[in-house]
């Protein structure tokens, strides 16, 4: 679901009673949804923007992620972005580390664990994971968004481009813990 699909959300939940014209509900069907479109994509992840332009101040997105799937370490460099998760449906593993690629500590967000969400800090180094099929969460950053300037790449951890090492160096650290 785009942005540019909104006027089907919005007839779909006219009859919700709390609707209002500037609406957005996520629902089961969404969630589901974007679950299928990661299981099928090469990356086993799929986003779903609800900003309207990448110059909003505040970036607000659906991301389904499945296991094995690899976002490269990163950090945000821009001292006044930070990145929320909110797990809406799975098992979502954030792993953050040093300088040096050293994990410093993890955090699983689920149901399970009792903790659904994360506020990461600027300039702290993380990566996230789905622990089971169907993760979703609600992440939040701060805008505007700039694929220049947004994040920087960990020197220490493979690029995504390269599978083979990049599944290599995830299994290792899930393995670690």
């Amino acid at each position: 679901m785009e942005v540019t699909e909104m006027s089907f959300i919005f007839d779909k939940i006219a009859d919700h009673p709390f609707y209002t014209p500037h609406m957005i509900i996520i629902d089961n069907a969404t969630l589901s949804s974007l679950s299928q479109k990661a299981a099928t994509s090469p990356r086993l992840r799929q986003g779903n923007n609800y900003h309207a332009k990448l110059t909003d101040p505040l970036q607000r997105m659906l991301n389904a992620f499945e296991p094995g799937t690899y976002v490269r370490p990163h950090r945000h460099i821009d001292q006044q972005k930070r990145e929320v998760f909110i797990i809406l449906k799975g098992r979502l593993l954030v792993m953050f580390f040093d300088d040096e690629g050293l994990e410093t500590h993890r955090i699983e967000l689920s149901s399970a664990s009792g903790i659904h969400a994360v506020e990461i800090a600027p300039d702290e180094w993380h990566m996230a994971t789905a622990l089971e099929p169907g993760t979703v969460v609600y992440e939040i950053k701060d805008g505007p968004y700039d694929p220049a300037t947004d994040k920087q790449f960990a020197p220490w951890a493979p690029e995504e481009t390269d599978a083979a090492a990049a599944t290599a160096w995830l299994n290792e650290r899930l393995a670690e813990g």
